[in-house]
């Protein structure tokens, strides 16, 4: 971690698995990622599958340990963007391979010990349908969280604007969700979707630090990397000391074309606010 955050912070790297980059992760192949990564001084990765499971743990933590850091999470964002596979979709089949690929990500996340997210492959409504959308959603969410803490993982459910999910837009919605589960779950703040639904950003992480295990970062705006003199990031770090935040920060942006820079960037600013905190 930066010498003044007392949080873990991590950047968000494509598994090996993944089909292309994540658009908002880190471009370059995990190893070379990882060792970048390591040299600017992040403490760890936010990883997201495709289609990864409990076998490959093992090469993963290899990979990732061997640059000096850690997997502090395991996303789940490329089930959806990369595949199209949903919780929601009118589809039997698409709906079972959907919970199939999340399930094998929670297995992974329990080997590596860590949670493991999941935001967009919950899906959007269509006409006639919310109802029982909600519905197969809801049951597939139970399941998920159940084989997560079954497997020493926990489930981190991300709010997500409506250009991403028709589902759980909001803190309060997801919270909502989590506690209606049998097994412990908690929250992924991401300050991008946070804006996209109008919720105050400092509001949302002062009332639900307590539950958050992880906080998103990016530029308001324009979703980049974060600048130097931000004036949100102070209260940030004010609002998650004081809420007793325990989980970790993660860097989850647009590239700008050289994802070096843009690792370097936010790590810079990142710094720089923690000392205003």
């Amino acid at each position: 971690m930066t010498a003044r955050l007392p949080w873990p912070l991590a950047y968000t790297v494509s598994g090996d698995d993944c089909s292309s980059p994540v658009p908002l992760g880190y471009t370059a192949p995990l190893t070379e990622a990882v060792r970048s990564l390591a040299e600017l001084g992040y403490d760890g990765v936010e990883v997201q599958v495709r289609e990864a499971g409990a076998r490959d743990a093992e090469a993963l933590a290899r990979t990732v340990e061997a640059a000096g850091l850690k997997v502090l999470g395991v996303g789940t964002g490329p089930v959806g963007a990369q595949d199209r596979l949903t919780l929601t979709d009118p589809s039997p089949d698409v709906r079972r391979h959907a919970l199939h690929r999340l399930l094998g990500a929670a297995r992974l996340a329990g080997e590596l010990g860590v949670p493991v997210t999941l935001g967009q492959s919950r899906g959007t409504f269509l006409p006639g349908l919310a109802d029982m959308q909600r519905l197969w959603a809801g049951r597939a969410v139970a399941q998920l969280a159940a084989e997560a803490s079954d497997r020493g993982s926990r489930l981190l459910l991300e709010p997500q604007s409506r250009a991403n999910t028709s589902l759980w837009n909001t803190p309060g919605e997801a919270l909502a969700v989590i506690h209606c589960l049998d097994a412990p779950a908690g929250l992924v703040l991401d300050t991008h979707h946070l804006d996209a639904e109008d919720v105050d950003v400092v509001r949302a992480v002062t009332d639900h630090a307590g539950s958050t295990g992880c906080l998103q970062l990016a530029a308001p705006s324009t979703r980049g990397p974060l600048s130097v003199g931000d004036p949100r990031l102070p209260a940030l770090f004010t609002a998650l000391h004081e809420g007793g935040f325990t989980g970790w920060l993660t860097l989850e942006h647009t590239q700008d074309g050289d994802s070096a820079k843009a690792a370097a960037r936010s790590w810079t600013a990142l710094d720089a606010a923690a000392a205003l905190s």
